[in-house]
Order: C-alpha cells, then structure tokens, then sequence
C-alpha cells in the first residue's frame, strides 16, 4: 500500500517510522520547519524497542498533487480542521482514512468531508514525546494501534492495512470490536486527563495526597457511567486495569495533555473532557469532577489567548 502519515510528530513519527522501518511505503505530509528537521537530521527515534534514524520521504502541506492509499492522521484535535484541508488533495476515490486521535467528535467531521465509507476508526496506546532535538522518546513498552470498519465488518481494505502492519516493530492489527476499544480508551484517557491536570501532578503525587485515591476513583466512574449510558460499558478486565493504572503507588505517570499545560502549548479539552461531558449530559449525567477539571482547562485555555505584557 501507499501510506501517507499526517505529521510526524511523536505519535506519526514513531507508527510511520515503524513502518518504514520494515520497508513499507510511506511519506510523511508535514509543515516546513519539521520538513527542515526531517530533512536535516532524519527521521530519529529513540526507544526501548531499537533506535532508529531514517530518512523518509517528506511532502509539505499545501503542495501534495498525488493520491494515497492509506491517509493516517496522527494529529492534535485543534488541528483537525488544518489537516482535513492538507489530506484532501491526497484522497482519492478509494482512498482509506485511519485517524487515531483521542475521543469520538473527529470522526463526524471527517465523514462530512470524506464519506463515512472512506473513514476507517483507529486508536493508539502509546507512551511518546518530541524532544527538542526533533528526536521522537519512546518512553515504555507500549506501541499498540488498532483499526476497523465503523460497522466492524470484516472487508478487504482491512485486510490489506493488517498485512501491511504484519511485520512492523509495534502491535497494530485490526479489532472486530473497535467502537468498544474507542470507548474504553476514551474512559482511560478522560479520567487521567481530568485529574492530572486538575491537580497538576502525577498518578504517584496524587494518590499519595489526602483524598488523592478516592478522587482519581471517583472520576473514573463517571466516566464509566457516561460510556455505560451509550452502551459500551468498559469490560470488567478493562475496568480493574485501568483502576491499577490510577491508583499505582509512585506511579510517574500523567496525561500527555499535562504535559502540554506544563509546556505552555495547546490542549484538547474540548475533544477529550467537553465531549464527554457533552454525551453524559444527554443521557442525565451531571459528572461533577469531570467539569470541574474541564472549567480548569478552558480557565487555562483563556489564558492562552491573552496578550502577553512587556
């Protein structure tokens, strides 16, 4: 197949450099200064599973005159709408879509723009971050990427993207259950974020303080109870992992959207918090912590947006 990888930023990077790796096709559709990084110091990965540095081929948004395969976005909410337009000259009529960006909402977008028949849905589990090098850090064992159909049909095109990932140096396969798998992420993702970055500090910092467990276990379950109302329950196996997760004692772990606020960039808390929010509220679900930490990014968020004196 021919993949073309929007961004190669820590998440693209890693799956796209993966796939080039083991000799896969694949370019990299990028702005100019990563396309500078790119071209100067190559495609560099640093992780537990075998360094890398390769160097790929590299497109630039705007000048793209050939259509793909495979199209994988890998980026940001809030650059949803920027990557729709960059991809759209690369998609042609039987073009795949696979984006693995967190949540649900991005997937109505692209169906308005695609044909919910080319837009495939996929989702990552993945421990990464851009060094300022450029370099990607792979930070754990962990590099899982799964795909299907939105109706979990088993079809050719599935097929195809499994063959394709067979023989990469990470765990990607298709899920006949991915609706589910989007969901039970989702829970994860949204109860880390919440806390992380209501209380700005890690999983270890946060269990350790007065009230600290009780709270991450609470947040969970409401956001268990919102993915119970739309029918996608986390499976029990699911669930007592993800609590683990949570309420690991010393555990360093934190949200990548902590790690964002802490950077001073951009955040996903609509894609991540306000949906969910959202969706709980239309089935009569109040998810009194979830927007307490919601009010506390969008508070963040403001900030942002405000001149910056001297």
């Amino acid at each position: 197949m021919n993949v073309l990888m929007l961004g190669a930023g820590a998440t693209g990077g890693y799956f796209g450099g993966r796939m080039l790796e083991a000799g896969r096709n694949v370019s990299f559709l990028v702005r100019e200064h990563r396309a500078a990084q790119l071209r100067g110091n190559g495609l560099v990965i640093r992780s537990p599973q075998g360094d890398l540095r390769l160097k790929p081929r590299v497109l630039i948004s705007g000048h793209v005159h050939e259509t793909f395969d495979l199209v994988i976005l890998s980026c940001k909410a809030y650059d949803l709408e920027s990557a729709i337009a960059a991809i759209t000259p690369a998609v042609g009529p039987e073009t795949a879509v696979l984006p693995l960006l967190n949540g649900l909402q991005h997937f109505e977008a692209l169906d308005a723009r695609f044909g919910a028949d080319r837009v495939l849905r996929g989702l990552c589990s993945i421990a990464v971050q851009l060094g300022k090098d450029g370099a990607i850090e792979h930070m754990s064992g962990m590099h899982a990427l799964r795909f299907g159909e939105a109706d979990e049909r088993r079809t050719p095109r599935v097929d195809a993207i499994d063959a394709l990932m067979t023989g990469c140096k990470f765990d990607g396969r298709s899920s006949a259950g991915i609706q589910q798998a989007l969901w039970e992420k989702w829970v994860m993702l949204a109860s880390l974020a919440a806390m992380t970055c209501l209380l700005r500090a890690n999983v270890g910092d946060i269990v350790a303080a007065a009230e600290g467990r009780q709270l991450m276990l609470d947040t969970l379950e409401e956001c268990i109870a919102i993915a119970s109302a739309h029918g996608h329950a986390p499976r029990p196996p699911v669930a007592d992992g993800v609590r683990a997760i949570l309420t690991e004692t010393g555990s360093r772990a934190k949200a990548s959207m902590l790690r964002d606020l802490e950077g001073g960039g951009k955040v996903e808390a609509d894609h991540i918090l306000g949906d969910l929010i959202t969706r709980g509220a239309a089935k009569g679900l109040t998810s009194p912590l979830l927007k307490a930490a919601y009010a506390s990014l969008k508070i963040y968020e403001l900030g942002l947006k405000r001149p910056r004196r001297g």
